[in-house]
């Protein structure tokens, strides 16, 4: 089997826009979008026709968009979709970061395409443009009972796993270059070997 190449041109954060929410689990993928902006020494402005906030660096010769919605988690499909649509940017060239109850703090995976696993912001992606995109999963861990979750994502976390939420992003960010030169299984091994 030919190894998996990808050819991400726009890097999406899901989280909920607001001071409220800017401490939750739930913004685990605004933190590492900002941290790769910040690494990029870049600026990310709002765009109304956008739903969100946008910004771009050049990488391996090619113009990489970053996106964070600005329209809350349950209707991340209809900025992302946006952004796709003006950019020409296929849904298999989309890498989406985002929190994962099912991974604990401090595990961040790589993934391509896939169902939401009750995910409010993948499901709207899906709805809007498909499964066909990458995700990097940020481990946030579970409240061990499901009828929790939604108030445990919409908490901050623990000191403890917010320093191994933070110690996975900064790992991510290392693997960034690898990802964005098209070696995903390079990238994927990269993070997942601690």
């Amino acid at each position: 089997m030919a190894a998996q190449k990808a050819d991400i041109r726009l890097i999406v954060g899901l989280g909920n826009p607001g001071a409220n929410y800017h401490s939750t689990r739930h913004n685990a993928g605004f933190w590492l979008l900002d941290e790769i902006a910040r690494d990029q020494n870049l600026s990310l402005r709002n765009e109304t026709r956008f739903h969100g906030e946008v910004g771009k660096f050049s990488a391996q010769g090619k113009d990489i968009h970053l996106l964070k919605p600005a329209t809350f988690m349950n209707r991340s499909g209809q900025s992302v979709a946006a952004v796709a649509r003006y950019f020409k940017i296929e849904p298999e060239q989309i890498l989406v970061l985002h929190d994962e109850l099912d991974l604990q703090p401090g595990d961040n995976r790589l993934k391509k395409s896939g169902g939401h696993g009750g995910h409010n912001g993948l499901r709207d992606i899906i709805n809007h443009i498909g499964k066909e995109f990458f995700r990097l999963r940020i481990g946030i861990g579970h409240p061990g009972d499901r009828n929790q979750v939604v108030n445990y994502v919409l908490k901050s976390p623990s000191k403890i796993d917010l320093e191994q939420i933070l110690d996975a992003n900064q790992r991510s960010i290392n693997v960034i270059p690898t990802l964005l030169s098209g070696e995903f299984e390079k990238a994927m091994q990269q993070l997942h070997t601690k």
